[in-house]
């Protein structure tokens, strides 16, 4: 009992060693990676993002124009937002929050029509 007293005295009149969480939140690290957005108005759906997807999370369908990402299984390492040639992938600043059910992010865009198609339409 008296062993303690010592640690339980220490503890008292030092700083905490842990954060109040909700109060005070740390910032990022460099280099952080956050919650991947999609702008699917930019894409192209070109598949790159899903090919070199080490998750494989990423589904792109270029003929119907959707872009889905199973947000439960993408590891955010930014593979895809490199390989993204229009740049319409990209990474915010902030956590992703908890989830209490599967999610995916499911995007419905119009698919780009190639100059051949466009030509043939006129």
């Amino acid at each position: 009992m008296f062993n303690m007293t010592k640690n339980v005295v220490t503890n008292l009149l030092t700083k905490s060693s842990t954060r109040l969480y909700p109060i005070a939140v740390r910032g990022h690290f460099e280099g952080f990676r956050g919650t991947l957005v999609c702008n699917v108005d930019e894409c192209i759906f070109c598949r790159s993002c899903m090919i070199k997807c080490p998750s494989q999370c990423i589904t792109v369908d270029n003929k119907a124009g959707t872009w889905a990402c199973d947000a439960m299984a993408c590891v955010y390492c930014g593979v895809c937002v490199d390989v993204c040639p229009t740049s319409c992938l990209s990474m915010t600043k902030e956590h992703r929050p908890v989830a209490t059910e599967h999610q995916t992010i499911f995007l419905q865009g119009v698919p780009k029509k190639k100059k051949k198609e466009e030509a043939a339409a006129e």
